[in-house]
């Protein structure tokens, strides 16, 4: 990953990431807040050597002494020396135990040897201090006196007295603070990071770009409300989601049209958004002055009707098995040259329909009277029907949901359709957000206002009402798509 990559992670975990910190933070103030304060104090000795008058036995005793000063320090904790501080204070340790709360130590170079003692009272480890230095003197002068002689060869002198401190050493609250928040922050970048790492879903055109070539010919960002208006188009015109319908709408006009004007609309997985963007970019296409014809290719849950308004009950399935005629299924919506199919009967074989000789005659038909058809397809995942189609159209545009659709649902999606050869003409991103790290790169919600309405008729046409292309003079026996090119 970039550096650009890392830094959209911050900014899109940054709760999650100042929720850890505060955590950590929080439990290092806890546990500053249950330990029992601990107070230090230091007491310090001097060794030099006794013996000689000149500079050299001088020199030579300094560094007997400085060599002994290693085994002076060991000594200062042993029970030697511990236990009768221990009986001295009567404080009921061990010598273990004392010397875990002693440290003792030495400069380098030097002869001093400082001792440090740790206790919850301050006076208490001032006296540990004094009394270690003390038997401490005793002991050296014990061990360092060989025998026949009446004194040790070094000599040890107190230089420093320990008393009692005010402030505690332990806890370190401020420290212990600023650990917590590190240790929290790391936590937090870490769990942000492996969050993004195991999350497999497409979440803004990025991971689009990263799992396949084709283009992305259009993002509609997120709309709230989208269940309640579907057709964005006829309930707010000057919607952002409506902008970019008409985004879309543009760059279908500019695919490659020699592969034909017929596309299917189709996604991964149910609930992507397929039939809204296909019924709100065929109202965008007729707003353009296309003539265009909308097919519900979806024999298993139909959802074209419902978003028009229109009766679904008799149409495609109806046509293909020579139930009724075309004329009398094909309906004009509104006052657009915008002809709709409806799915019909739910069928028990749809993909042999849609693959059907009748289908692909159906289709030729459309595509040469019309000036775009858009079919509304099932998922791709689920069923075949989709593949079957886009193998008999122009292409296939698949549509993503951002923040919904899985990686592997879109490359399982992507290959059944090359698996059949079928032109896949680009994909849409829905559900896109319109802020925050995931918006999409071109951006949403400008604000202009374009100074116009598009008209609507405030009740589409139904089918129990009389047909379009009849009111339009077109003989009943006419083909349907003959219709769609005298009507417009």
């Amino acid at each position: 990953m970039e550096l650009s990559d890392y830094l959209r992670i911050l900014r899109k975990n940054w709760i999650i990431i100042a929720v850890i910190t505060l955590m950590g933070i929080g439990a290092a103030a806890v546990y500053s807040l249950t330990r029992t304060p601990l107070y230090e104090s230091s007491s310090e000795i001097f060794v030099s050597s006794q013996a000689g008058s000149s500079s050299a036995e001088l020199q030579q005793g300094n560094i007997y002494t400085q060599q002994r000063v290693a085994s002076y320090v060991q000594l200062a904790t042993s029970p030697k020396v511990l236990d009768p501080v221990i009986a001295d204070l009567a404080l009921g340790d061990s010598a273990a135990e004392l010397a875990d709360a002693v440290s003792v130590s030495s400069p380098l170079e030097t002869t001093v040897i400082q001792i440090t003692a740790t206790h919850a009272s301050p006076a208490v480890a001032a006296d540990i201090a004094n009394a270690i230095a003390n038997e401490l003197t005793a002991a050296i002068d014990e061990v360092e006196t060989l025998p026949g002689t009446e004194s040790s060869p070094v000599k040890v002198t107190p230089i420093t007295t320990a008393i009692a401190t005010e402030a505690p050493v332990s806890p370190n609250v401020p420290l212990n603070l600023a650990l917590g928040g590190l240790v929290g922050l790391a936590l937090g970048v870490g769990f942000a990071v492996l969050r993004t790492v195991m999350d497999t879903r497409i979440r803004s055109s990025r991971d689009v770009v990263a799992l396949t070539e084709r283009p992305i010919i259009g993002a509609i960002p997120l709309d709230p409300k989208a269940k309640e208006r579907p057709l964005i188009l006829q309930a707010d015109p000057l919607n952002p989601r409506s902008e970019a319908f008409r985004t879309l709408r543009t760059n279908l006009q500019f695919l490659d049209i020699e592969h034909g004007k017929s596309f299917v609309i189709t996604s991964s997985v149910p609930s992507e958004g397929k039939s809204t963007t296909a019924v709100n970019l065929a109202i965008a296409l007729s707003d353009a002055g296309k003539r265009v014809v909308l097919i519900d290719a979806d024999l298993r849950k139909p959802k074209v009707s419902e978003y028009l308004g229109i009766e679904g009950g008799v149409g495609l399935t109806d046509v293909l098995i020579g139930r009724a005629e075309l004329t009398d299924v094909l309906q004009k919506w509104g006052r657009r040259s915008l002809y709709i199919l409806p799915s019909g009967k739910i069928p028990p074989n749809p993909s042999e329909l849609l693959g059907s000789a009748p289908m692909a005659q159906l289709l030729e038909d459309f595509s040469r009277d019309a000036d775009i058809v858009i079919l509304d397809a099932p998922p791709l995942l689920p069923v075949t029907d989709a593949a079957v189609l886009a193998k008999r159209t122009s292409g296939a545009i698949v549509v993503v949901a951002a923040g919904a659709t899985h990686r592997n649902q879109l490359a399982g999606a992507l290959d059944a359709l090359e698996t059949v050869d079928a032109r896949i003409a680009g994909l849409v991103l829905t559900m896109v957000p319109t802020r925050g790290p995931d918006a999409y790169d071109y951006g949403y919600g400008y604000g202009y206002g374009y100074g116009y309405a598009v008209e609507e008729p405030k009740e589409p046409a139904r089918r129990h009402a009389a047909p379009a292309p009849a009111a339009e003079g077109v003989r009943r026996r006419t083909s349907g798509a003959q219709q769609v090119r005298d009507t417009a």
